[in-house]
Formats: C-alpha cells, sequence, structure tokens
C-alpha cells in the first residue's frame, strides 16, 4: 500500500462563513501548483464543504493529501444520510454535479462518527492518459 509523505486537516465550526477561511486555506496549502489546478480544487472544497454545512452535522473536518499524481480531499461531517445530487433549482442542486465534472473520481464512505465525501482531482496531466 503507497503511503502518503503528507497530508493537511482543519477542524471548522457549522457557520457558512467558515467556508472563507475554507478557501484561504487551501490556497496556503496548494501554493506552488498552477493557478488554474488551484482555482478547480478551491472550488471543489468549496462545494463538498458548503454541502456538508447545510445538510450534515458536527463535527466537521477538511482534510487536503496531495501527491505527485493526485490530489484527494475529503470533508467529514458527523451526519449519516447520505449526500445525494438534487436536480438544480434557485435554491440549490448544483454542487455535487461541479464536483463531478471537475473530480477524476468522487464517491463518499460511511463511518461510525457519521461520513466524508471525497474527490480526487489529478495533479499530473501525464497520469490521467496513463503515461
Amino acid at each position: 500500500m503507497k503511503r502518503r509523505a503528507v497530508w493537511h486537516e482543519l477542524g471548522i465550526t457549522a457557520e457558512l462563513t467558515e467556508l472563507a477561511k475554507v478557501r484561504q486555506w487551501v490556497r496556503t496549502v496548494l501554493r506552488g501548483f498552477p493557478a488554474n489546478f488551484v482555482s478547480t480544487a478551491v472550488m471543489v472544497v468549496d462545494e463538498l464543504t458548503s454541502n456538508a454545512l447545510r445538510h450534515g452535522r458536527a463535527p466537521y473536518h477538511v482534510r487536503l493529501l496531495p501527491d505527485a499524481a493526485k490530489l484527494r480531499i475529503e470533508v467529514d461531517d458527523g451526519g449519516h444520510e447520505a449526500a445525494r445530487r438534487r436536480p438544480p433549482s434557485d435554491l440549490g442542486g448544483r454542487g455535487l454535479l461541479l464536483v463531478e465534472r471537475c473530480a477524476a473520481a468522487w464517491g463518499q464512505l460511511r463511518r461510525d462518527g457519521g461520513k466524508t465525501l471525497w474527490a480526487e482531482l489529478t495533479t499530473d496531466p501525464d497520469a490521467a492518459d496513463g503515461g
């Protein structure tokens, strides 16, 4: 099993104002990556975190696990209800669709204390081509 050398974690409260803090944290952690990759990562983290804050419950944690080929994003919350895509409307429903379109893979894991939504973004363009 390949182990990741570095991972970063941020605990947040249930306030939607925490989203700005999370976005800035992602930009800081990913300093040195290409700007377009960082923008996509910020958007995906923002969507997964806002989904957790709106539909889950405390405690909340956001993790970034970068390696040479991909960035794994994980957002934990204490809720047990599975996240699901909803039809887009004026009230929302676009977040997980956006994550699906930006990520190489995404999903969720149930655990004793709640669930983890995760997404993986390719950091190495050659890895996406299998080369």
